[in-house]
């Protein structure tokens, strides 16, 4: 790295501590300290222990539930900021309420943008995330976002299992954009399925656009919740033929009966990375990649200005 890397140092919140030491690791590069003290009514103050004036602060944080790691974050950024900081760049590799993307229904509210707006009002100056739920989340910010996809690991693993009679399949039609870039990209068929949503996280009906009879299913996704969606997706395949069906997901959010859905499921195997945090021992079905060196290499290229699109795959 450049001499513009001794003006940097990285962060951690308390649920994200796992991947910033990987991250770390990779840089070859010591996690800052930091104090993040909580009161006995829940409330918590958050000091850094260390110099940061003039500095590019990374804050490793992903924002899953509960609201505590999106309101750390919150706060660290404003302690960089009132510390004199020279640039914060929030690290956020899952990026909660994305899902609150738009009205699609009277009198809500758009979580995404509202989480865009406090990050702001923080005080970030950047923000590096990875696989957001939508694309047009990037826009709802007024600083850069450096979007990664999980496609630059997931692409390498799929071809290492070297499946005969491969397809790719999106489980809704929202996906179809990401599964249909994975096809172009392994050269193989796409399948799509179509389903109809009583209310959140509930599948009415589900059926497949494409032919999976006699092939080796892979069902790429951006996040797994109860897993309902996709465990139907799968047990609909194999009733169709397929010989068998795995899922790569970019962020295991993994709520509710999720680990009790993939075990009573047909999927051979679900695989996603270490964004949000997952004790493999739950789910014997589920494999874990990590995305710590693909975040440093990114914090290696924003820090030496360098193109960050050269590492995409997809």
């Amino acid at each position: 790295m450049s001499n513009t890397s001794s003006l940097f140092k990285v962060f951690s919140g308390t649920n994200s501590r796992y991947l910033a030491e990987k991250i770390c690791e990779s840089l070859n590069w010591p996690l800052g300290r930091m104090k993040i003290e909580h009161f006995s009514d829940g409330e918590f103050s958050i000091s850094f222990e260390e110099s940061i004036r003039g500095q590019y602060i990374y804050l490793v944080q992903s924002t899953f539930p509960n609201s505590d790691n999106l309101m750390e974050l919150l706060l660290m950024i404003d302690a960089a900021r009132r510390a004199s900081a020279y640039k914060v760049i929030a690290v956020i590799p899952y990026y909660g309420w994305a899902r609150q993307d738009r009205k699609d229904k009277p009198r809500v509210s758009i979580g995404a943008k509202l989480i865009a707006d406090m990050l702001t009002v923080a005080g970030v100056d950047r923000v590096i995330t990875m696989d957001l739920h939508a694309d047009q989340i990037q826009g709802f910010f007024n600083v850069p976002v450096d979007h990664l996809y999980a496609s630059t690991i997931f692409i390498p693993y799929i071809k290492s299992l070297d499946l005969e009679n491969l397809v790719i399949a999106s489980p809704d039609v929202g996906g179809s954009k990401r599964a249909g870039s994975y096809a172009k990209h392994l050269e193989v068929p796409m399948v799509l399925c179509h389903k109809t949503r009583e209310k959140a996280n509930v599948v009415s009906e589900m059926r497949i656009i494409g032919d999976v009879e006699g092939k080796n299913v892979i069902i790429v996704d951006d996040m797994v919740d109860t897993a309902g969606t996709l465990c139907k997706a799968a047990n609909l395949m194999i009733e169709n033929g397929a010989l068998s069906v795995r899922a790569i997901v970019s962020h295991g959010v993994m709520s509710g009966k999720a680990n009790e859905n993939i075990m009573n499921s047909a999927l051979t195997e679900i695989t996603f990375t270490d964004s949000i945090p997952f004790d493999c021992a739950k789910c014997s079905k589920v494999k874990i990649l990590s995305i710590a060196d693909m975040f440093a290499d990114t914090i290696k290229r924003v820090q030496e200005h360098k193109s960050i699109s050269e590492q995409y795959l997809l």
